[in-house]
C-alpha cells in the first residue's frame, strides 16, 4: 500500500507507511474513526433537513431526515 503523509501540526510523526500488516494492527481503531465520521455525516444530513440514500433489499431508497437514524451517543454530545 501507499505512504500517509500527516500533518506534523497534528502528529508527532511525519509519515506513516500504511502496510497491510498496520491495517489489520489498528483495525478497530480505524473502524471507529470510520463509524463517527458516518454518525457525524447522518447528524448533519438530519440537522440540515437534507435526505440520505441507503442501500435496502437490493434497491436504493431515500430516507427523509426525520427518519434518519443517528447514535444516541453522537446526538447527546451536541456534535
Amino acid at each position: 500500500m501507499g505512504k500517509l503523509l500527516t500533518d506534523k501540526a497534528m502528529s508527532k510523526h511525519e509519515e506513516v507507511l500504511l502496510t497491510n500488516d498496520y491495517v489489520s494492527k489498528h483495525a478497530v481503531e480505524i473502524g471507529q474513526v470510520l463509524q463517527q465520521a458516518v454518525n457525524q455525516a447522518l447528524l448533519m444530513h438530519k440537522r440540515l433537513g437534507n435526505s440520505i440514500a441507503i442501500w435496502r433489499d437490493g434497491k436504493v431508497v431515500i430516507v427523509p431526515p426525520e427518519e434518519i437514524v443517528v447514535s444516541a451517543e453522537v446526538s447527546e454530545r451536541g456534535s
